[in-house]
């Protein structure tokens, strides 16, 4: 007796063009989780006190230390404190991933027709617009304080793309780590290890070659040193030299290793 033919489901009938579905629905999600912000307006704080407390704090703390002047050290410092808040805003990346995969709401969206990868695509494209509005705060603070990019609004714009193309790479490990950690409270002690070592062991306060010798073989190779070094190139029409390549290489590469394995993570631990 021949086996009935059962009708295809609609995720069988889409299965060539689940990649694309996924994404799309996955811009639905990230859209939604920007709605959150109308809703609870405080969610801002984040994205505005955090920036504005770097550029602050650290041009009035090292300024005169540094380059005898806190106007110079302005120009030097903002576009490498436009990279670390980015990247410590990637902190909410994992924190809200971890919070919302406890709280069950991801096992609500199983039980509708959309990609199992598609809710954990929203969060990493909502956050992305987030540190898109974080950079903005930063950038009008350093305006407020005095700094002029001395390159073309292209140029500008090219290092901001950077700056941002980079933080999405950021935003899987960051993913990995929201759900790998079991509670919350582990979340934090997970970024802060990983992401202080990165921010503070780099060029973003002090030159290269003005750090300890046994410090400067991390900070040459650091990423964030490289993507410092690309958006001052940019912005102030500095020699750019290989920085811009090696901070794409560098976006790649961790796009390519962390996405996988926090898509892994993610289809484990839902």
């Amino acid at each position: 007796m021949r086996p009935l033919k059962t009708v295809p489901e609609e995720g069988e009938r889409a299965g060539r063009h689940r990649p694309l579905r996924a994404l799309r629905q996955g811009f639905t999600l990230a859209w939604r989780s920007l709605l959150k912000i109308r809703h609870s307006p405080d969610q801002l704080l984040d994205l505005s006190l955090i920036p504005i407390t770097f550029v602050v704090l650290f041009t009035f703390l090292f300024g005169n230390a540094v380059a005898g002047n806190w106007h110079a050290y302005l120009r030097y410092v903002l576009p490498g404190v436009a990279v670390q808040a980015l990247v410590f805003s990637s902190m909410n990346t994992a924190a809200g991933l971890n919070s919302d995969v406890r709280s069950g709401i991801y096992d609500r969206f199983r039980s509708l027709p959309v990609a199992r990868a598609a809710p954990l695509i929203g969060r990493v494209l909502g956050d992305v617009v987030r540190n898109a509005i974080c950079l903005l705060v930063v950038l009008a603070v350093g305006a407020v304080l005095g700094f002029r990019p001395h390159a073309a609004p292209l140029s500008v714009l090219a290092a901001c793309g950077l700056i941002l193309l980079f933080s999405l790479s950021v935003c899987w490990p960051a993913a990995l780590v929201g759900l790998l950690a079991r509670s919350p409270e582990s979340v934090g002690g997970f970024s802060f290890v990983l992401i202080v070592p990165l921010t503070f062991g780099s060029n973003v306060f002090v030159p290269t070659g003005q750090l300890p010798g046994w410090l400067q073989a991390w900070v040459r190779i650091n990423p964030v040193t490289r993507l410092s070094d690309a958006a001052r190139g940019l912005m102030l029409d500095l020699p750019l030299g290989r920085t811009v390549p090696i901070s794409l290489l560098w976006t790649a590469a961790i796009a390519v290793v962390f996405a996988p394995l926090a898509v892994l993570a993610y289809r484990r631990r839902t």
